[in-house]
């Protein structure tokens, strides 16, 4: 089969490799039918990420069909539709009977590296370093799925693999959040970066409640998706002092909840996107975001950290966390918790969330594809590929 395999640094390669097999009585095989580049696919791009190796197969955002399964699943059958979240639990551990199932004890075979880097190893995931279970993604053809019976969400309805794809990550990662930050109805949130998660953020946001949204950043592509398409008012933190224009906007306290969702690779005014950083050098990730958001919001006022951060951060404002009270949750999201749950709001007709598209492309031309989506070229977004 075909694979979009990472080689180094900016070096990413559609190569012929074995098909996926059955390993597990709980795996299953998936033919992929739609699959996209999320933005934490950057932080592999631009050789930010530990624990990765040349050949592993990229790709975290991935649905299709099932066209094999181990002698242990009995709750999929070759031929289900499926979208499959893009961390993978057990089902049985601790935590997943907690509900926290990017923190899954059982499905991460690297977890020994894991816990030498953070302490604790979360859940694995797809196509996201050896760090988190170096299992291969599904920017591929086929891919290999474990613990399929508790990950994969079959799907009966007849919406479009464009409706149904985000399941797999970005809209459960912008619904949660907006729930970690407590959120109460006719709250004031303000989301830092105008990405695919923000904007669902954004969408998530006014779905539970929320009495006013603003979202920062500076491409005008983002805005303009952020205000048109989710119904945002805007900060470009190019044109304006982000801290100066949300006091004004809240009548000088700030507002109550405040989410990151730019993480590892956030830019600051005046810091050039284009100019990456060398991946060897040992820079830690910017602070620039996460700074902002706390100098912003409002005391005894909560966030949320749905961004990647792949290193630690310096110059990290824990001073004016602490003292202005302010409540923090994190964490990749609880994929299985939310994915039933937000299907219904697509039946139901609350969202339709291939609204986010900017860019298709055949998976032959996934190279040419990460490096617009890096560079943000010609309004790129958000890329969904397909088998060509």
């Amino acid at each position: 089969m075909r694979a979009l395999r990472w080689h180094g640094t900016h070096d990413v390669r559609v190569d012929q490799i074995e098909d996926p097999a059955i390993e597990d009585p709980r795996d299953a095989i998936i033919k992929v039918s739609a699959t996209a580049i999320c933005g934490s696919d950057l932080h592999l791009y631009n050789g930010l990420m530990p624990g990765m190796r040349a050949g592993d197969v990229l790709g975290h955002e991935f649905m299709g069909e099932v066209v094999d399964t181990g002698a242990a699943i009995d709750n999929l059958a070759v031929g289900d539709r499926v979208v499959v979240p893009f961390t993978i639990a057990c089902g049985d551990c601790f935590f997943c009977n907690e509900r926290l199932y990017s923190l899954c004890d059982h499905s991460n075979p690297k977890a020994d590296q894991a816990a030498e880097a953070m302490g604790h190893s979360p859940s694995a995931l797809f196509g996201y370093s050896h760090l988190l279970g170096g299992i291969a993604g599904g920017q591929a053809e086929y891919v290999r799925v474990p613990y399929a019976d508790v990950g994969p969400l079959k799907v009966e309805s007849d919406y479009s693999d464009e409706q149904l794809l985000f399941l797999s990550d970005i809209y459960p990662t912008g619904w949660m959040a907006v729930d970690n930050c407590d959120m109460r109805p006719g709250d004031t949130v303000a989301i830092w970066g105008c990405g695919p998660v923000s904007l669902f953020a954004i969408r998530s946001a006014w779905m539970m409640g929320a009495g006013r949204v603003i979202a920062i950043d500076r491409i005008p592509e983002r805005l303009a998706m952020a205000e048109e398409k989710a119904g945002a008012e805007t900060i470009n933190f190019e044109k304006e002092d982000v801290y100066e224009r949300l006091q004004e906007m809240t009548r000088g306290r700030g507002p109550d909840c405040c989410i990151d969702g730019v993480g590892a690779e956030a830019h600051g005014a005046g810091d050039p996107e284009a100019v990456r950083r060398d991946p060897d050098s040992g820079e830690p990730n910017h602070p620039e975001a996460i700074n902002e958001m706390i100098k912003s919001c409002r005391k005894g006022g909560r966030l949320s950290l749905p961004g990647v951060y792949t290193s630690p951060v310096d110059g990290f404002a824990l001073n004016a966390l602490m003292n202005k009270s302010l409540s923090v949750k994190s964490g990749q999201t609880h994929m299985h918790a939310y994915m039933p749950a937000l299907l219904n709001t697509i039946e139901q007709g609350l969202i339709d969330p291939s609204f986010i598209i900017t860019h298709r492309y055949g998976l032959s031309q996934a190279a040419d594809a990460y490096a617009q989506f890096n560079a943000k070229e010609d309004g790129c977004v958000k890329v969904v590929m397909t088998p060509d």
